[in-house]
């Protein structure tokens, strides 16, 4: 399936946009950090939840279930909130 990967997690991968496969988006995160090792953590926390500041949508509707199902024909989008002051 398409990944786009926000900027602030492009030094994991080089690129906007990857390919993970995976039944689930747990599986899909777990296949993303064997192509590049660590990026999960970044997403996922040690009470393996998505992060606060992370939003991931599955062909534009938010999804916070690592649980949820996915087919190879959707569409992954990671966005990460911005923060600063």
């Amino acid at each position: 399936m398409k990944v786009r990967i926000p900027s602030a997690l492009r030094s994991y991968t080089e690129r906007a946009e990857t390919e993970a496969s995976g039944a689930t988006l747990a599986e899909v995160l777990i296949d993303l950090d064997r192509q590049y090792n660590g990026i999960r953590f970044r997403m996922v926390d040690e009470q393996d939840r998505i992060r606060a500041h992370i939003r991931m949508f599955v062909n534009g509707v938010q999804v916070r279930e690592l649980d949820r199902p996915l087919q190879t024909s959707d569409e992954l989008v990671i966005v990460q909130a911005l923060s600063g002051g």
